[in-house]
């Protein structure tokens, strides 16, 4: 598949894919954002899973998301923010590139495991950064992960005060 898949994400940072996947696991609904052809934004809800080291995006044929990840397949996929404004383990957003699966075998794999109903598309995601905005007392912390740059986490008062990178431990 891809050298920047779900799989590479967990062995780079287990506690934090752990962290990641389970705030996706906890609702089945989530919001993806596509770009148009004429380079706007476009919205749509999207169902995601996790399974054999890739983040799994299907959706039905013809769809205008799959329409517009065939033409740019950048992506940012955002969680369900939850039935109130709580969101104990914060805001979790992955971004990245689609990659459709074409393969008929694949595909027809894929649909039996699911009961997935013929057609759909199915795309899985190389990831280019991954993450977590969450509040801890009076600081908003922001830890995010990329391929090329690694881990890192940022704190933020609420005063005029840059954000602070902080060691991770």
């Amino acid at each position: 598949m891809t050298m920047n898949n779900w799989a590479a994400f967990e062995k780079a940072e287990p506690e934090f894919a752990a962290t990641v996947r389970a705030r996706f696991e906890r609702f089945p609904h989530h919001v993806l954002a596509t770009l148009r052809k004429d380079g706007s934004p476009r919205v749509t809800g999207l169902n995601v899973e996790f399974r054999g080291g890739e983040l799994w995006l299907g959706m039905m044929a013809g769809s205008m998301k799959a329409r517009d990840l065939r033409h740019d397949p950048r992506f940012a996929l955002h969680t369900n923010p939850g039935p109130d404004d709580r969101m104990p383990d914060g805001d979790v957003r992955i971004s990245g590139r689609a990659v459709e699966i074409v393969d008929p075998p694949e595909l027809h794999r894929y649909a039996e495991e699911k009961d997935t109903p013929h057609p759909f598309h199915l795309f899985h995601a190389d990831l280019t950064e991954v993450v977590q905005t969450r509040v801890d007392g009076e600081e908003l912390v922001v830890r995010a992960w990329t391929p090329a740059g690694g881990p890192r986490v940022l704190r933020r008062g609420n005063d005029d005060e840059p954000a602070r990178e902080v060691p991770l431990s």
